[in-house]
């Protein structure tokens, strides 16, 4: 069954341009057009292989998956977030999905405490 083309494909392929802050063989990272906090990168695998959203993850995915929780932890040292940083996965219409190509959000807030919800920053910190 093919999968439709999302703009994180056209991505991926050049075809759409981007803010590109990390990229290896399995996945992209770039910065969100629609920041939701001060650092707030999409991580993205290149080959979905059915990954849409995280709800359709198989046995088959465990080693991409895990590759990419490791790939954020290198971004966000690459993007100075030392003092802490927010990883948010939407899965589905009703979570606020609106691009169905796996994607992890990235978030940081240098300098302040995140406070809730996701990506609201908060006080201050010294």
């Amino acid at each position: 069954m093919d999968q439709e083309v999302t703009i994180f494909d056209k991505i991926v392929k050049k075809e759409i341009p981007a803010k590109i802050a990390y990229e290896d063989d399995l996945c992209l990272a770039f910065h969100d057009i629609n920041p939701q906090a001060p650092v707030h990168l999409l991580l993205i695998p290149k080959n979905r292989d059915g990954l849409s959203q995280l709800s359709k993850a198989e046995d088959k995915h465990k080693e991409l998956l895990g590759h990419m929780m490791v790939t954020v932890a290198k971004i966000a040292k690459q993007e100075g977030l030392e003092d802490g940083y927010r990883l948010v996965i939407n899965d589905g219409l009703g979570a606020g999905q609106s691009v169905f190509h796996l994607h992890m959000h990235i978030l940081g807030c240098k300098g302040t405490q995140f406070t809730w919800p996701p990506g609201t920053p908060g006080k201050k910190t010294e």
